[in-house]
């Protein structure tokens, strides 16, 4: 059967690469799922967004991605994200003090983008650390 052969970077570092049977991102146009053999395709990735990977040998992978691009072509799929984390590497203690920092710093008169999008990549790292948000 065939597989998926995923890259996973951003401009720090290469976050993950390997063989996968399903990619599902979260893109501007809704989430989408790509599998062996899909049509090309080239998405932009929401900022807060979870990318899933999901593996038959190894178990699943989760990540944390903040905006970037998301390239499918010839079963090889990148994600060039500008920042990510695996959801294995997300420290939730602080995941969870930095949500709330930045629910705390809204404000409820005025759109506060800075804080929602804080908000948005706390709320990420911490579903694909595997937690309830």
């Amino acid at each position: 059967m065939a597989k998926l052969r995923i890259g996973v970077v951003s401009p720090e570092r290469e976050i993950w690469s390997g063989e996968a049977d399903m990619v599902i991102a979260k893109t501007v146009d809704g989430e989408i799922g790509i599998m062996p053999n899909h049509a090309p395709v080239l998405g932009v990735l929401v900022e807060g967004g979870v990318l899933r990977i999901k593996r038959s040998e190894g178990g699943d992978i989760a990540a944390a991605v903040h905006g970037g691009f998301l390239s499918v072509a010839d079963n090889d799929v990148s994600v060039l994200a500008e920042s990510a984390e695996l959801g294995s590497e997300v420290d939730v203690a602080e995941a969870r003090d930095a949500l709330q920092r930045a629910l705390a710093s809204v404000d409820a008169s005025a759109e506060d983008e800075q804080a929602q999008i804080a908000a948005k990549r706390a709320r990420a790292r911490l579903r694909a650390a595997g937690e309830e948000v």
